[in-house]
């Protein structure tokens, strides 16, 4: 018999669904990794493969508030360039409080 390793392509939307199904916290399993082998026998795919899911969910591609990258980079950018407005701020408010206590 030849066991060739069958992939199967599953939806974004099976995949989300999936992910909120483990991550549901009305539905008792006991255990995480109960719920990831229940659910991922209903849905066809592999325990491992769902874990993966879960975990690229909590950490990986978008931030939990559902940012992208993108927003994170550019929001990530704008506090660069105000911090640097606030630098340069107090620099000049600290050198001009020198200037007066030395000036006769």
């Amino acid at each position: 018999m030849d066991s060739k390793k069958t992939s199967h392509s599953f939806s974004s939307e099976v995949r989300s669904r999936a992910v909120r199904m483990v991550q549901d916290p009305k539905v008792e399993y006991g255990s995480e990794w109960a719920a990831i082998r229940s659910i991922a026998a209903k849905i066809g795919c592999t325990a491992k493969t769902l874990r993966r899911w879960v975990r690229q969910s909590q950490g990986g591609e978008a931030a939990p508030t559902g940012l992208t990258a993108e927003a994170l980079e550019r929001e990530n950018r704008e506090l660069r360039q105000a911090n640097e407005i606030l630098r340069k701020a107090s620099a000049y408010f600290a050198q001009a409080e020198l200037d007066r206590r030395f000036k006769p």
